[in-house]
């Protein structure tokens, strides 16, 4: 078997090198089809879960009498998923991405069976704890495993597949979710999924046969540091969310100490410069969590704005939202079939998230169905740079440093996203339920000026030596 250098000089098998010549590459073509089925089908029924859940919480909380913990159920989630993603980087770079793949596959299942079978609600948020615990161990080493298994022509198809992976759920989740309760119980929308894990799994086991660990490990005192800092991130945001959904001047300490837990965490867990939008892979990172947490701390706050301000039904608001992810999935296709620098993309992406918001924000003054034509600017700019992100990331990660890098990507996303909910809902719950309108023009003024950033760090994507 021939090897292939990449960009940080390490050696890997030819799993990933080029096809021979005068064959196209094609994501579903000869030995890249089944990874490509299972990777996709993995982060499809994780989607499904992620948009169906929040469909029959309502009446899980009903059934289990635990209405006091029903934000628990999903900052649970996010905070186990927080700490595994810190987890999944080293294990991944230390032995490869086959043993987190597949400890957080059967995780994300244990937790699926602990909540559909739930009889107190403290059982059922532990359950979302441990699915939370397994989708992030096993995120992390699917980057790894593409890095590992696609030539790099190849690696912007398979981010848009991702991004088309979310497009079904996020039509269909919802209301199936909710036919699932109506139907057969809330439990089933749980027990239902676990079956449906064997077939990718199944079809990822050959590429994981191929795929061996990188050559250099971190040494183990780095990943002591790094299992600090990431129970470190994980109080200060279970911390941060709780102040911010209690706001209050007695909480004001917690969320003092919440802020400086996130700092000595960030700090260790990110690329050395994120946080001073350093050029090149930090700038690549913060440029992730800035326009997630934009575009999230919009999307979140747009069926509000239009049920309470303008009288549509949930359906009319979910119809807005779709249109967007439609934007996104059509966006993520075309940059993923283009021959253009990903920077290009990440740049003119960062911009249309940035008009997107504006236009929501100023939208929210005239009639509501300006909103959808408004929304879909922001899902373009989030199909057009996130797959590029990923892109860039893995072009400027040493083999030995994938797994690191890119769960310090996905925890880029995952805290910037769920720290500008926090935020702007606090804003939105400032100004009271009687000043919606001011609030949320409040609310968008602040998301808009996080995406503003967000265009800065897309113009310090090139790392130093090559800037100029």
């Amino acid at each position: 078997m021939t090897t292939t250098v990449d960009s940080g000089g390490a050696t890997t098998p030819d799993v990933a090198s080029a096809p021979a010549a005068g064959r196209p590459e094609r994501l579903l073509g000869g030995r890249y089809r089944t990874p490509t089925l299972g990777i996709v089908l993995v982060v499809t029924l994780m989607a499904f879960e992620q948009m169906a859940v929040g469909t029959v919480m309502p009446v899980t909380a009903r059934e289990l009498d635990g209405l006091s913990l029903y934000a628990w159920a999903f900052s649970g989630t996010l905070i186990a998923s927080v700490f595994a993603i810190v987890l999944a980087g080293g294990w991944s770079d230390r032995s490869g991405p086959v043993r987190p793949l597949m400890v957080g596959l059967v995780t994300f299942v244990t937790g699926l069976a602990v909540a559909g079978s739930a009889t107190a609600m403290w059982v059922f948020v532990l359950g979302r704890a441990v699915q939370g615990f397994g989708s992030g161990l096993a995120m992390v080493p699917l980057y790894v495993l593409i890095a590992r298994v696609y030539p790099e022509s190849l690696r912007p198809r398979v981010f848009a597949a991702l991004s088309a992976a979310w497009v079904l759920p996020s039509l269909l989740g919802p209301a199936l979710g909710g036919a699932v309760a109506e139907h057969a119980g809330w439990r089933w929308v749980f027990l239902g999924m676990i079956p449906l894990v064997v077939p990718p799994v199944i079809m990822l086991v050959p590429a994981l046969r191929d795929v061996r660990p990188s050559p250099g490990t971190a040494p183990s005192n780095r990943n002591a540091a790094r299992v600090m800092a990431a129970v470190m991130v994980a109080t200060g945001t279970a911390a941060l969310l709780y102040a911010l959904d209690h706001p209050r001047w007695s909480l004001l300490p917690v969320g003092a100490l919440a802020v400086a837990g996130l700092g000595y965490g960030l700090v260790r867990l990110l690329p050395s410069g994120t946080l001073r939008m350093r050029r090149g892979l930090p700038s690549v990172v913060l440029a992730r969590g800035l326009l997630s947490g934009a575009f999230f701390g919009t999307d979140v706050f747009i069926p509000l704005a239009l049920t309470s301000l303008h009288g549509f039904t949930p359906t009319q608001a979910g119809v807005v939202l779709t249109v967007a992810a439609l934007g996104w999935s059509a966006a993520s296709q075309y940059q993923g079939r283009s021959n253009r620098p990903r920077t290009f993309f990440v740049l003119l992406g960062a911009g249309f998230v940035t008009a997107g918001i504006v236009a929501v924000t100023v939208t929210a003054q005239l009639p509501g169905w300006w909103t959808a034509p408004a929304w879909i600017l922001g899902g373009i700019g989030m199909g057009l740079s996130v797959g590029s992100l990923s892109v860039l990331l893995l072009e400027l990660s040493p083999e030995e440093e994938q797994g690191v890098n890119s769960s310090s990507l996905q925890i880029a996303d995952t805290l910037g996203s769920s720290l500008v909910v926090g935020l702007a809902g606090a804003l939105v719950t400032g100004f009271g339920a009687d000043r919606l309108r001011p609030g949320l023009a409040v609310a968008g003024a602040l998301v808009a000026a996080i995406a503003a950033l967000g265009v800065l760090a897309a113009l310090r994507l090139t790392p130093p030596k090559e800037a100029g």
